[in-house]
C-alpha cells in the first residue's frame, strides 16, 4: 500500500511541501497547547519548560527550511546569472529599460516609434520621477531614434550627475497615440548581484540582466580623421535625436 503522506509527486518542490507540512504541524501544536493550558489541573500545572523546548524545535525547523531556500537561490544565481552576465562585460547591449546615467554632460537613450508621428514629446525624469526637461524632436518618422541629452534642465541649469529616465509620448496627425518604446543601449562595464538578482551596468545605470534584448560587439573606434571632422562640425553638447546607424551583426 502506498503511503500518500510520504509520497512526493515527481517534480514537486520538496522545500515547499516541507514548509506546508511544518505550518500545519505548527498550527496543530498551538491548538493543542492552547487546549492543554485551558484545561490543565490548577493543582498540577503543565511544565512550561517542555512547551518552550517544543516551540524552539519547531522554529528551528522553519529556519532550516528558509536557509535551504536561500542557498538554493544563491546557487541558481551563481550558476546561471552572474556567470553568464560576466561574459557581457565589454559587449554592446540593448536592454528593455528607460534609464541612463548622466555623466560629463551626456546621457543617451534609444527610442522606437511604431509608426510615423506628427507630435512627439520627450521628457527626462530624475530619480524621484520629476520632469526636469521636455523636448520636441523634429524627426518623427517610424523606426528607431537616438536621443542624447546634454544634462540641461528646463531652466537651462546644469543637472547633477545621476540616473535619469526617459518618457516618450507620440501622436499621429489624427491625434491617436503612437506606440513608443524606450531602451537602454551601451557597453556593459560591470556586473553585480543586488538582493539576490544579477544586474549589469549600461551607460552608468544598473539594469537587470534578464532585460537584455540584444548583444553585439562594440563598434570599431573611429579614425583620427573622422574624429577631427566630427570635432569641427560641432563643438558643444546639445540635445539631439537621430536615426541609429545600421548596427553590425549581432554577436550572441
Amino acid at each position: 500500500m502506498v503511503d500518500s503522506v510520504s509520497t512526493v509527486a515527481a517534480g514537486a518542490d520538496t522545500s515547499v511541501i516541507g514548509r506546508n507540512r511544518l505550518a500545519e504541524s505548527f498550527d496543530t501544536f498551538l491548538a493543542l497547547l492552547t487546549t492543554q493550558l485551558k484545561n490543565q489541573d490548577p493543582l498540577s500545572p503543565l511544565d512550561s519548560n517542555q512547551f518552550t523546548q517544543q516551540i524552539v524545535q519547531m522554529t528551528g525547523v522553519e529556519q532550516q527550511l528558509l536557509t535551504n531556500d536561500l542557498l538554493k537561490k544563491l546557487v541558481a544565481n551563481t550558476g546561471s546569472g552572474i556567470a553568464t552576465a560576466v561574459s557581457l562585460i565589454g559587449k554592446e547591449v540593448r536592454a528593455d529599460a528607460d534609464v541612463a546615467a548622466l555623466a560629463n554632460g551626456k546621457a543617451e537613450w534609444v527610442y522606437k516609434l511604431d509608426r510615423a508621428a506628427s507630435d512627439v514629446k520627450i521628457e527626462v525624469l530624475d530619480s524621484k520621477g520629476r520632469v526636469v526637461q521636455t523636448l520636441a524632436p523634429t524627426d518623427n518618422k517610424a523606426g528607431e531614434h537616438t536621443f542624447t541629452w546634454d544634462g540641461k534642465g528646463a531652466g537651462g541649469q546644469t543637472m547633477a550627475n545621476g540616473v535619469y529616465s526617459l518618457r516618450v509620448t507620440a501622436k499621429d496627425s489624427e491625434g491617436s497615440a503612437v506606440p513608443a518604446t524606450v531602451a537602454a543601449q551601451g557597453v556593459v562595464t560591470g556586473v553585480q548581484q543586488i538582493d539576490g538578482g544579477t544586474v549589469v551596468t549600461i551607460n552608468g545605470a544598473q539594469v537587470p540582466w534578464e532585460k537584455i534584448t540584444l548583444i553585439r560587439e562594440p563598434p570599431a573606434p573611429a579614425t583620427t580623421a573622422s574624429n577631427s571632422a566630427s570635432s569641427s562640425a560641432g563643438g558643444s553638447n546639445s540635445n539631439t535625436t537621430g536615426d541609429e546607424t545600421s548596427p553590425p551583426a549581432a554577436a550572441q
